[in-house]
C-alpha cells in the first residue's frame, strides 16, 4: 500500500458481543472520496495473515479509487495474538459486529468480502441470519481442505438469498475436484464465478511472478463491478 493510502486508513475498534464476553477488534476503515453512491465493502482476512497483508492492501487500495469504501478487520484470534482460528461462532459474531460497525459509520447496504476463511464465515452469518449484507464475495472459497473433498464445507450455501460471487483460481487445490465445485455452486440460490486462469488460492499464475498487493489490485475491478450490481 502506498505511503497516501495508509494514511487515509484511519484505524478503528469494532465492538464484538463473543459467548464468552463482550470484546474489541481492531480494523482499518478507508472511506472513498468523491464518490456519487454510497459504496461500501467489509473485507476479511484469510485464516492464516491479517488485514495488513499485502494482498488485502493492495485490493483495498485498488477499491477506495474506484470510489469504494472499506472497513478491514482481524477476527478475535488475532486480536489475542493467536495463529489458529478460533471457534465459528466467535468469528460469526465479529461479521455481526462489523456490519453494527457499519450501521453507525456508514449507512446504507455493505458487501461482505473474505479471502478465503473470512469469506467463508460471512456465508455462514448470513446462512444464519446473524447479518444481511447485500451481496458476498469470496475470494477463493474454501470448499474443503486440500486432498479433503470427502469433508466438503458447503450445506449452509443453498440457505444464502443473497447474491453470491465466487472468485476462484484454476488450479486452486481447495476447489478440486471441479465438478464438486460446480454442484455445490448450482446449489445456490444466486451465485456466479469469475475464474482467473491458471490461479491457485493466492491467485497466483505459475510462470507470472507478480507481489501480492499487485494481485489483490487485479482483483478490484471485478469485486466492485459486482458490488455496484447489487
Amino acid at each position: 500500500m502506498s505511503a497516501d493510502a495508509a494514511a487515509a486508513a484511519e484505524p478503528v475498534r469494532i465492538a464484538v458481543a463473543l459467548p464468552t464476553g463482550a470484546t474489541e477488534v481492531s480494523g482499518l476503515w478507508s472511506a472513498a472520496s468523491g464518490s456519487t453512491t454510497r459504496t461500501t465493502v467489509a473485507l476479511a482476512h484469510g485464516a492464516g495473515a491479517g488485514m495488513e497483508h499485502p494482498f488485502l492492501a493492495g485490493l483495498t487500495e485498488a477499491l477506495v479509487a474506484d470510489g469504494v469504501s472499506v472497513l478491514r478487520f482481524v477476527f478475535p484470534y488475532v486480536e489475542a495474538g493467536r495463529r489458529m482460528p478460533g471457534p465459528a461462532a466467535h468469528a460469526v459474531a465479529t461479521w455481526a459486529g462489523v456490519q453494527a460497525w457499519l450501521t453507525g459509520a456508514a449507512p446504507g447496504a455493505y458487501a461482505a468480502v473474505g479471502k478465503s476463511y473470512g469469506g467463508r464465515m460471512a456465508s455462514v452469518a448470513a446462512a444464519e441470519g446473524i447479518i444481511a449484507p447485500a451481496g458476498l464475495v469470496y475470494l477463493g472459497y474454501p470448499l474443503h481442505a486440500p486432498g479433503r473433498s470427502d469433508k466438503p464445507r458447503a450445506a449452509h450455501l443453498p440457505a444464502i438469498g443473497t447474491p453470491q460471487l465466487f472468485i476462484e483460481g484454476e488450479n486452486d487445490p481447495f476447489i478440486d475436484p471441479r465438478a464438486q465445485f460446480d454442484e455445490v455452486v448450482a446449489t445456490c440460490r444466486d451465485a456466479r464465478v469469475e475464474w482467473v486462469a491458471g490461479g491457485n488460492h493466492s491467485f497466483e499464475v505459475k510462470g507470472a511472478r507478480r507481489p501480492a498487493e499487485q494481485i489483490g489490485a487485479g482483483l478490484a475491478p471485478v469485486v466492485a463491478g459486482f458490488v455496484r450490481s447489487l
